[in-house]
């Protein structure tokens, strides 16, 4: 019988060491080291003559045959959206997401929108009870009867009972409660997440059966357990929103069968996680028109575009430094353009506090929202209010240009079906744009960042 050996594996990169370290060599973070117990490989001659004896052998590019991938759709659009279509037959699909943000409430309105469109789906939780997720599902106004609930943390027996089964979709809740018998180590360690997740991918391949899981995130929003989990699986999805706010983002940031792009929006309300099919109407829902202060952002959230609002306070500061505070963008970013404001333009803003705030909780971080933050920041300081029927889109250099943005046509258009009839974007930007497409807008291009505040506050 082969010797069980002992090495240690970080659980924040997954790295190796054979001895216990305080600080990972690594990553260089304390106390990740996790101890875990190994069977040491087979010798190369066993491993030669296992291969010797199978049949898998080389084949020519040309010759292999292309696999016809059908996908499932959910009927939960925004998900298929960010799934490239649908789910793909076999994939493993790993959910991540802040604790309470809604990923047992998604994945239980998945697991019901394929019942509803496919057949029976195995629902494996080891965190809550049978009785636990009945509650959840009928405040959801989920009653279906091919769902079917296991309530275990053993990661074989959820397995077992899935092949006998044949669910067209298996759902884990989530991946740090299992365990497996033959790996040592309380569930959550890196040896037993590493295993289970093994294990899934093992089954979602050669049954074709997809395979949601859910995982947690540490406190600095990464995904809890080695890293090397998030290589295994075949898409990566993490759900993020703030707990104050209603809207809810899913975001793909690994997808082998797709486009990491695009993201789905939600609403959490009484009734669960509801699309979202016009997200700019609901960030400006409660907009005020005609206020200091205040303009309008076109970005892009993956391949589609959002209109929002941007919010600027400044005020004569009390303190020896002055203030400055971002909510939705980057802090550096903030500290660049108001740089550049005092720099390129000479508004003396030194001696003033400056707020920043995106409503509704959306997060800007495309430097398409560095002009309307400049003009905003500008709108407050003077108290004037920018045209409410405007809407502004550019990047700031340093030097004071303004640079084209990506997409500007699919940014109008948004903005136009929502009544905005003036742009002031990047000149550059102009040459993509036909003012045929838009009879009855005001679209300025401009080249520097003086140009744009003589286009934004016209008149004064």
């Amino acid at each position: 019988m082969a010797k069980i050996k002992t090495r240690y594996v970080c659980s924040s990169c997954g790295s190796v060491t054979s001895r216990w370290m305080g600080k990972c060599p690594q990553c260089g973070e304390w106390n990740t080291m996790q101890e875990e117990h190994i069977v040491p490989e087979t010798s190369h001659s066993e491993t030669m003559r296992r291969h010797a004896d199978g049949t898998a052998k080389p084949e020519s590019l040309r010759d292999i045959a292309m696999e016809a991938m059908t996908r499932q759709e959910t009927g939960i659009g925004e998900l298929d959206r960010v799934l490239g279509g649908g789910i793909v037959p076999g994939a493993l699909i790993l959910l991540s997401g802040d604790p309470g943000i809604g990923k047992s409430t998604l994945v239980l309105q998945i697991a019901a929108a394929v019942c509803r469109g496919h057949g029976t789906v195995l629902y494996g939780s080891g965190e809550e009870s049978t009785g636990q997720i009945k509650m959840r599902a009928q405040r959801l106004g989920i009653d279906e009867a091919g769902l079917m609930l296991m309530a275990e943390t053993s990661i074989q027996d959820i397995l077992t009972e899935a092949e006998r089964m044949k669910p067209d979709l298996l759902i884990v809740d989530s991946i740090q409660t299992m365990y497996t018998r033959e790996i040592e180590g309380a569930p959550g360690s890196v040896g037993q997440v590493r295993e289970g997740t093994s294990r899934l991918m093992s089954f979602a391949k050669t049954s074709c059966i997809p395979v949601f899981v859910i995982g947690h995130v540490t406190k600095d929003g990464t995904i809890a357990g080695p890293r090397m989990m998030e290589h295994m699986v075949d898409v990566v999805l993490y759900f993020e929103g703030e707990r104050n706010y209603r809207f809810r983002i899913l975001r793909s940031i690994k997808n082998r069968f797709g486009s990491t792009n695009e993201s789905g929006l939600f609403t959490m309300t009484e009734q669960g996680l509801c699309e979202l099919t016009n997200p700019s109407q609901m960030l400006l829902a409660e907009r005020v028109g005609e206020q200091a202060g205040s303009a309008i952002a076109a970005v892009m959230d993956g391949m589609r575009p959002l209109l929002g609002e941007v919010q600027a306070l400044t005020t004569r500061s009390v303190f020896p430094v002055p203030r400055r505070t971002a909510v939705g963008m980057d802090y550096n970013r903030l500290i660049i353009l108001l740089a550049v404001l005092e720099k390129r333009v000479g508004l003396s803003i030194g001696t003033q506090d400056v707020y920043i705030n995106i409503v509704g909780g959306l997060r800007m971080m495309e430097t398409a929202a560095d002009l309307p933050i400049i003009l905003a920041v500008i709108s407050s300081f003077k108290d004037i209010a920018i045209d409410p029927r405007t809407v502004i889109m550019g990047e700031v250099g340093l030097t004071g240009d303004v640079r084209r943005v990506p997409h500007a046509a699919r940014r109008i258009k948004e903005a136009a079906k929502m009544g905005f009839t003036s742009f002031i974007l990047p000149k550059g930007n102009m040459e993509d744009i036909k003012d045929a497409d838009y009879p009855d807008c005001r679209i300025t291009g401009v080249m520097t960042l003086k140009e744009a505040i003589n286009a934004a506050f016209i008149g004064h």
